[in-house]
């Protein structure tokens, strides 16, 4: 196992958090968007050719379980919220692959560095707490050239709707929303974080329907730089 102990001089936060309510509500609207809104077949997408070991952060309810591909050795799967992880412990039985669930804070990683092959985020930047740091663990216990694969939604459609998004991240969203911001750019976030951005698409979700602040989507993979490659000491 790759597991270590989180340094409590570094971690200045509780890394469990506890929000019941959203909890409850996601974890019914999740799994009936794996049909009704085709997450099953974007979840398909995002893991699709993964192997040996990979560290997912927010879990979640573990619906990304079932999805990952019988190459991968081994999933560490990190979820921060109480009653979601209770759930991800259930679904990691009904997975075909290795699951290990454990409590944790994507701030502050409790595993060792450059331990896995790939990592996954899946709408899990939007309510990071701290956006840079969260994508420098992730670099931080990715191998070199180790891909990062990411299902993200945040900033889109116009102006319009991008000051709505603005305007609900400073009031009513993010306290009823499990901590999610709608506004923030998770392309713009990743290659700030040093990542090596692969190929990535804009999608709507749902494809069909009204736009709301939630819908605009980002579907894609990066990687960890090998130093190696470029010639840096």
């Amino acid at each position: 196992m790759a597991f270590r102990s989180a340094d409590p001089g570094k971690v200045s936060r509780d890394p469990v958090v506890h929000h019941p309510l959203f909890a409850r509500y996601y974890a019914r609207v999740s799994v009936a968007a794996e049909t009704r809104m085709g997450m099953g077949g974007v979840r398909d997408r995002l893991l699709s050719g993964l192997s040996g070991r990979v560290i997912e952060i927010g879990a979640g309810n573990g619906l990304n379980f079932t999805h990952y591909p019988g190459a991968v050795s081994e999933v560490v799967a990190i979820e921060p919220e109480r009653r979601l992880r209770q759930l991800a412990v259930r679904a990691a039985l009904r997975a075909e692959v290795p699951v290990d669930v454990a409590p944790g804070a994507a701030e502050a990683l409790p595993v060792k560095s450059e331990a896995f092959d790939a990592a996954v985020v899946s709408l899990v930047l939007c309510s990071v707490r701290d956006v840079p740091r969260a994508l420098a663990e992730l670099r931080r216990v990715l191998r070199p050239g180790g891909t990062l694969r990411f299902f993200e939604h945040g900033t889109g459609g116009g102006r319009v709707m991008a000051a709505a998004q603005r305007g609900l991240d400073r009031t009513v969203w993010p306290r009823l929303n499990g901590g999610c911001h709608l506004a923030r750019d998770p392309v713009a976030a990743l290659r700030d974080a040093g990542f090596e951005l692969g190929p990535y698409r804009r999608l709507l979700m749902p494809e069909k329907g009204p736009r709301l602040p939630t819908s605009y989507c980002v579907l894609g993979s990066a990687r960890r730089p090998d130093v190696r490659e470029t010639g840096a000491s």
